[in-house]
């Protein structure tokens, strides 16, 4: 098993090295919010499938471990799951953006990784939903790694907004031409590529550009505004569906009546609006680096920070919750020996981003991280076309309460409140297993020990928990609970094997 690993992950080395002995491969990785895969997250976007995704790779089996911005955003950063970087909330308290997160985590990002080895590196868009705050720093505050760096204060939004322009701050206002936040993401990441071209022509680049969209407030651009007028959100299976046998937060949820209904469908239109402005943002991109005849030696990346619901068990509109909707994203890449219009279906994580984009940039991803890079699947060798890979991962999130509300003493949450369905006891740990026999999920819900369990290939929408059932055998379900301990407490090699 050893000398195969060892033998895939040489001839990895080989593509890669080979790509940068010719010039260091550019890199470009593409961040939306909130976008899902499982209800047509994707299928706004037919210029993103038209340029990245027929002419690259699309992972179908892609994850986050934590389905909340922040620590999602974190865990892309540093490559680590958020038991080892820190950030466990979308709260300064849970570390997001905290100044004991800038003086550690920050500093070991693949952008400094890369900044220290002779990339030009840009940053454009939302960074940490606590980023620029005063308490912070403020909008002063430009985390280590990055040359050029437009990073939004706070949490998306699309206008009235303020952003730190390379340290300084700036206020946008409600002016679509001058202030549209995914238009200006847009133009700040063409205006970064052809200066850098022009400037630096023989450094390689790397540049981020993370858009507000889909997340709400859900505002698209006014030629877009009634492009999907009608459409409705996917009635699934598990769409306004009440079980009693999901943890608190799911249970006490009730059923959408005809306002509420109505309310997510409005929010699912506007979502799929906000992505065309994502669609003409890629294909800018992907213009800007053809005319600059860098896209043969530039690899792009496209993701989400984590999945979402539409109206499935009960929730209107929101994340935060272990079900297949909230922790499945889009994944796709394109560049220098990635095969095109090819589908992938090894696990691929948020954590693995990280020690990916070291490694194409021909350097050995650092030990700390708890990812892997994806290299060895992208660039499998002759002889080992199916390298050996996981079968699990470790999915994790901390609830966030709202004092002075008790326990088990708050009432059912507002369905008005389409963002913030939560409470301090959705707080929890799985186990998501996708192997040869098994393609499982195990979740223990930390404050009250309440365990849910699924069978995905009996019931892919989670409509029943068989923790307690003799669908669940006891032997399996220690088992699950033992790996389930074990990731828990891993750091960097210990979470890749």
């Amino acid at each position: 098993m050893m000398s195969t690993w060892l033998l895939v992950l040489v001839c990895t080395l080989c593509v890669v090295a080979e790509v940068k002995a010719a010039s260091a491969p550019n890199i470009v990785f593409i961040l939306t919010d909130d976008q899902d895969v499982t209800l047509g997250g994707l299928t706004p976007m037919v210029k993103l499938k038209k340029l990245i995704r027929d002419q690259g790779v699309f992972f179908d089996n892609a994850f986050v471990h934590t389905p909340i911005c922040c620590p999602s955003r974190s865990s892309y950063l540093t490559g680590n799951y958020i038991h080892n970087h820190g950030a466990v909330n979308n709260t300064i308290q849970g570390n997001c953006a905290s100044l004991p997160w800038q003086h550690n985590a920050e500093k070991r990002t693949y952008a400094a990784h890369l900044k220290n080895a002779g990339y030009k590196t840009g940053y454009v868009g939302k960074y940490l939903n606590q980023y620029g705050f005063k308490p912070v720093g403020g909008p002063s505050h430009i985390p280590d790694g990055w040359d050029h760096w437009f990073g939004l204060v706070g949490n998306s939004k699309y206008y009235n907004y303020n952003v730190s322009n390379n340290g300084v701050a700036e206020h946008h206002a409600g002016d679509y031409a001058k202030d549209y936040f995914t238009d200006l993401i847009k133009n700040n990441s063409v205006q970064f590529l052809k200066q850098t071209m022009k400037e630096s022509p023989s450094s390689p680049f790397l540049l981020v550009a993370a858009t507000p969209a889909p997340h709400g407030p859900f505002t698209p651009a006014p030629q877009y505004s009634h492009v999907y007028d009608g459409k409705t959100a996917p009635r699934t299976p598990n769409w306004n569906y009440h079980s009693d046998d999901k943890h608190w937060l799911v249970k006490t949820t009730s059923v959408m009546d005809d306002r509420h209904v109505n309310t997510s469908d409005k929010i699912f239109e506007h979502r799929w609006e906000t992505l065309l402005s994502v669609d003409d943002l890629v294909e800018e991109i992907m213009m800007t680096l053809e005319e600059g005849n860098v896209l043969d030696n530039t690899y792009v990346i496209f993701a989400s920070d984590h999945g979402f619901q539409l109206g499935q068990f009960c929730i209107p509109g929101d994340k935060r919750e272990p079900y297949e909707h909230d922790i499945r994203i889009p994944l796709m890449m394109r560049g220098p020996h990635i095969p095109k219009n090819v589908t992938l279906h090894q696990i691929a994580l948020n954590v693995d981003i990280a020690p990916t984009i070291v490694a194409l940039s021909g350097q050995e991803a650092p030990q700390e991280m708890d990812g892997r890079s994806l290299t060895p699947v992208l660039f499998p060798s002759e002889n080992e076309q199916d390298p050996e890979w996981r079968d699990d991962f470790l999915i994790d999130y901390h609830g966030e309460g709202h004092p002075p509300c008790g326990l088990y003493s708050c009432p059912a949450p507002p369905l008005d409140d389409f963002h913030m369905t939560d409470a301090s006891n959705n707080t929890y740990t799985c186990l998501r297993t996708l192997s040869s026999t098994l393609n499982t999920i195990y979740c223990e819900f930390t404050l009250t020990g309440y365990v849910e369990y699924y069978d995905l290939v009996a019931d892919p929408w989670q409509l029943k928990n068989i923790a307690k059932t003799p669908e669940a055998p006891e032997a399996v379900i220690a088992k699950q609970k033992a790996r389930l301990q074990q990731l828990r407490e891993c750091s960097g090699p210990s979470c890749r094997t």
